[in-house]
């Protein structure tokens, strides 16, 4: 089955992940396999460089790795089969090379029902599902 999987986590909502992460978990479990917490931060805009604190990305990479932390905790994954890490860069992009260098062969992850714009726009979970060297299940909420 699936020894490595991915889960994308959006820490300003993560009740979103929660159907995500509940899956991953029973996957995991029938299957011995671990689980991969990612949150993909923004990279700051130029322009917004100087406004900001020099430490500004340090700041806000402590404050997701805290908050992915805790989502890991509430999970039920037994903590030695869980792990998280947090990127920086576009989303889709970042998953995809997480997704890469764990050697992940499953990314769950959650999405909203379409709408009419992510049918015309896209979405990164569309991107995810297109791109990926890997199996993708979307859970729908």
């Amino acid at each position: 089955m699936f020894q490595s999987i991915l889960v994308p986590i959006d820490l300003a909502d993560t009740d979103l992940a929660k159907p995500a992460i509940e899956t991953a978990a029973s996957l995991s479990k029938s299957s011995g396999g671990t689980v991969r917490l990612i949150n993909v931060m923004p990279i700051t805009p130029v322009m917004l460089a100087e406004y900001v604190p020099p430490d500004f990305e340090i700041q806000q990479r402590q404050s997701s790795e805290d908050a992915l932390a805790i989502v890991a905790r509430e999970s039920g994954i037994e903590s030695r089969r869980i792990s998280i890490t947090v990127r920086q860069g576009g989303i889709y992009h970042e998953v995809l090379e997480e997704a890469a260098d764990i050697g992940a062969d499953l990314i769950v992850m959650t999405s909203h029902r379409p709408s009419m714009q992510s049918y015309f726009l896209g979405s990164n979970a569309g991107h995810v599902v297109r791109y990926a060297k890997c199996s993708v299940l979307v859970v729908r909420h």
